[in-house]
């Protein structure tokens, strides 16, 4: 995974691109992951953590009624994410960590999401073992996609700088 913590970093400060995620299945480790990116304070916009579904909907615009172990939640909560923290690329993630199934969603069902200026779209991957393992795969696929995007990104446009931190 270091590997692609150290391209997602310099691909963001050679472009100026700024990074975000949005996570529910992983409750802020996807972030803590990205934030520990060479330079992330140049980069990384930052990460929202929404993991019951009403705080998805409010804050990130998931649509009522949309199933929260879903593709169609995992590009919502990329998209949400995006415009809410000015961002180049985000990258989302939702699923059931396990052990038990959750609203009818066998342990191990995990959707990321993903969202540019330019496309939306997700991976689904089902995956296997204890919860712990679970979170781990899913956090190390997350940063993949994330520097995997990062590559097909151009420089960012003059609507910011980037050195523009807070």
């Amino acid at each position: 995974m270091t590997d692609h913590i150290e391209r997602l970093s310099d691909l963001a400060r050679e472009r100026g691109l700024r990074v975000a995620v949005a996570e529910s299945l992983t409750s802020g480790r996807l972030a803590n992951t990205v934030g520990s990116g060479a330079d992330a304070s140049e980069w990384f916009a930052g990460g929202v953590v929404a993991y019951l579904t009403d705080v998805k909907e409010r804050v990130l615009g998931l649509v009522p009624g949309t199933d929260p172990c879903s593709a169609a939640c995992a590009e919502q909560l990329a998209i949400g994410a995006r415009d809410l923290l000015d961002a180049d690329l985000c990258v989302s993630t939702t699923g059931v960590g396990g052990p038990d199934p959750d609203g009818g969603h066998p342990p191990g069902t995990v959707y990321l999401g993903w969202a540019t200026p330019d496309s939306v779209g997700h991976r689904r991957l089902a995956l296997t073992g204890d919860p712990e393992e679970v979170l781990a795969t899913t956090v190390e696929a997350a940063v993949r996609l994330l520097a995997f995007h990062a590559e097909g990104l151009r420089p960012a446009g003059p609507r910011r700088s980037p050195q523009q931190t807070v």
